[in-house]
């Protein structure tokens, strides 16, 4: 069983940045790939980004590439996604999904675990 708690969210101007982490307990934590989605009032749940359990790949959604960045530590069991050049269009609730067969990528699939999330607010 793994638990996942996302924090790190809050209240920031458009242009400013954030740090989300997840951390995951127990002690297998380096056999899972993770990844972050976010969903907003009213819309669909969006893929963020995800990495390989081994961090030797990431991907990123077209319209956070290059702003957002995801890494991990496996000796700390966490997993962080740096938000840079915020846009009012990044707020949403952002969780955190760790699964040991499937890289977490669609929004649809239900992957082996998630977290509680942590709400993300941009202000224009």
């Amino acid at each position: 069983q793994v638990q996942l708690v996302e924090s790190g969210g809050g209240l920031v101007q458009a242009g400013g940045s954030l740090r989300l982490s997840c951390a995951a307990s127990g002690r297998t934590f380096s056999m899972y790939a993770m990844g972050w989605f976010r969903q907003a009032p009213g819309k669909e749940r969006e893929f963020v980004a995800a990495m390989t359990r081994n961090a030797d790949k990431t991907y990123y959604s077209a319209s956070v590439k290059g702003r957002f960045t995801i890494s991990r530590d496996n000796d700390k069991n966490t997993v962080w996604l740096q938000m840079n050049s915020l846009k009012p269009e990044d707020t949403a609730v952002y969780f955190c999904n760790a699964d040991s067969e499937r890289l977490p990528i669609s929004p649809r699939y239900k992957y082996a675990y998630s977290g509680q999330g942590t709400q993300v607010t941009v202000s224009s």
